[in-house]
């Protein structure tokens, strides 16, 4: 028996017969937990939600509900019969039927066995109220989106799948979408996988990320280790959080750049000393001081409203990035001199 909620065990995922991601071992551990999947567009994250909805069958490996295999390559259990709710990203509502009737089909679902959601709370929370006795027609890509979403939030499953749940959603409202789904998702221990392009989304939402790239499962883990400990140079590159630079190990818990000089830290993996490395430099591990004798020029700047990021030229013509709270006083404009403050203390140095 799995000690595990969920289980995919050396799963391969096809859609039109070609494999899009192969050879997936991943676990949910508890009943309740969320966990985000991420990757570029066409990876196969639909097919992925799909195969575990039973939509799509499988050659290989299994995949385990509640120590129940669902899928294998003998066994195939019916979508219906599996007590999962698959939300697709693109409008999925009975087209006859009004938005308060789609919405009561998934009451009438009632997939799982579990306190009962209120459907009048998931019909305010998600602003659907003045919408209930509309046609899809008569509504917008957002509002379909959340109007699937609550449908399959009352039909309490076993494992909910939401596919881009909140892709349409408008900015001002995300957020607070965002907090009222962890926390219905949370107090109704329904267990979750979210797949999303918003790598913020999926660190706030989910118990663990996976990151999905060239067909593979590359890293699965808990969000702050997929964000400060990458795997691989394809997942630094894929979540754009930094950029790796060229170093040089000059001891036990040093490395040498030829524009910052020394950096110290510790090292996440061993390397010996007179290893060329690539160091990953994140916005927030160097820190601004206008009185540091190391200036360099800065060639952009972004406003993200609680702060800055500073885009800066070495002399070797890398381009950093440095995060600035936004309440600093002195602001630096383009071109202007730019100082990072000496000596440079990095808590973990991840290189490749």
């Amino acid at each position: 028996m799995s000690k595990n909620f969920f289980q995919l065990e050396n799963v391969s995922f096809a859609a039109g017969g070609k494999n899009k991601v192969n050879n997936v071992n991943l676990s949910i551990e508890n009943e309740g937990d969320i966990i985000c999947l991420l990757g570029p567009s066409g990876i196969g994250k639909t097919t992925i939600l799909r195969t575990i909805a039973g939509l799509e069958k499988i050659t290989n490996g299994k995949i385990i509900l509640k120590d129940k295999t669902l899928s294998s390559k003998k066994i195939h259990i019916e979508p219906e019969n599996r007590s999962i709710a698959l939300s697709f990203q693109e409008n999925c509502l009975f087209p006859h039927y009004t938005v308060e009737k789609n919405i009561n089909l998934g009451s009438e679902r009632k997939l799982g066995k579990k306190r009962r959601i209120n459907s009048k709370d998931i019909i305010n929370f998600l602003n659907l109220h003045k919408i209930l006795n509309k046609f899809p027609h008569e509504i917008s890509a957002g509002e379909a989106q959340r109007v699937s979403l609550a449908r399959s939030l009352i039909s309490q499953p076993d494992l909910l799948l939401l596919d881009e749940p909140l892709s349409n959603v408008d900015q001002s409202f995300k957020e607070e979408i965002q907090i009222e789904l962890k926390q219905i998702l949370s107090n109704s221990k329904i267990t979750t996988i979210i797949v999303t392009h918003d790598s913020y989304e999926a660190f706030y939402l989910g118990s663990k990320c996976g990151i999905i790239l060239n067909g593979q499962l590359r890293q699965y883990d808990d969000p702050y280790n997929v964000y400060h400990f990458p795997n691989s140079i394809e997942v630094v590159n894929f979540l754009n959080r930094g950029i790796l630079i060229p170093a040089k190990v000059t001891g036990e818990n040093s490395l040498e750049n030829q524009d910052l000089g020394t950096i110290k830290g510790n090292f996440i993996k061993h390397y010996p000393k007179g290893s060329e490395v690539k160091l990953l430099l994140q916005p927030e591990d160097l820190e601004h001081d206008d009185r540091s004798n190391l200036k360099l020029e800065v060639v952009d700047r972004k406003f993200r409203g609680t702060n800055f990021i500073y885009t800066l030229k070495t002399n070797n013509n890398l381009l950093i990035p440095v995060f600035v709270h936004s309440h600093h006083r002195h602001q630096h404009q383009v071109d202007e001199r730019f100082g990072i403050k000496r000596p440079i203390s990095i808590d973990h140095i991840v290189c490749f």
